[in-house]
């Protein structure tokens, strides 16, 4: 099996289904598989979050050997001021070792998000994700306009990665549109490193 690392930070759970609607979009291919994992909350000062061992429910804490044994990688946060959440730039941050050993360069990478409104900086933050990505030599797969939904969709997503419109109270579900974009993101990412394995 192909293994893709859903990996994402998510504080009020939208992200985190956003990423179940990937994982299934992964387990779509055949051959394929979704690795979901999350990263643990950080402090103001940037230090893991006492308490931070693993959940007690949902999504484990991403490992050194999830990043390693992964095919391919789909990154997943909730907007910061048009950025990615701190817990997820600081995992990443921690990341040099698997940049100088090139564990991740020439594997498929992609990036989701969820805001609370239309204009939170949905690509903004999507960009901010894929910046790293670059950094350690992926190859980035997006949503093209051949995806209907990317042109008619009225809340979340783009051609930058799947992305939900949350609202100010999370009152709002994932719309068709948005699953529709976040499976076909899954779908994507893990074609691509199907047929790269091959």
């Amino acid at each position: 099996m192909t293994d893709i690392l859903v990996l994402y930070y998510s504080r009020h759970g939208a992200t985190a289904e956003l990423a179940r609607q990937i994982a299934r979009g992964v387990g779509e291919v055949a051959g394929a598989n979704a690795r979901l994992r999350t990263v643990p909350p950080v402090r103001p000062d940037f230090e893991p979050a006492q308490g931070s061992h693993e959940p007690a429910s949902g999504a484990p804490y991403c490992s050194r050997d999830d990043l390693t044994e992964c095919a391919g990688l789909i990154l997943g946060s909730p907007t910061r001021f048009g950025q990615m959440a701190a817990p997820l730039k600081y995992f990443l941050d921690g990341t040099s070792s698997e940049w100088l050993s090139g564990t991740l360069a020439g594997k498929p990478a992609a990036a989701f998000t969820s805001t609370s409104t239309m204009h939170g900086g949905q690509e903004s933050t999507l960009l901010s994700m894929l910046l790293p990505l670059l950094h350690h030599g992926m190859l980035i797969v997006g949503l093209p306009f051949t995806e209907p939904g990317v042109s008619g969709t009225q809340s979340g997503g783009t051609p930058y990665g799947a992305s939900h419109l949350a609202g100010t109270r999370g009152e709002r579900g994932i719309d068709e549109d948005e699953r529709a974009l976040a499976r076909a993101l899954g779908r994507r990412v893990a074609d691509v490193a199907t047929r790269l394995a091959r």
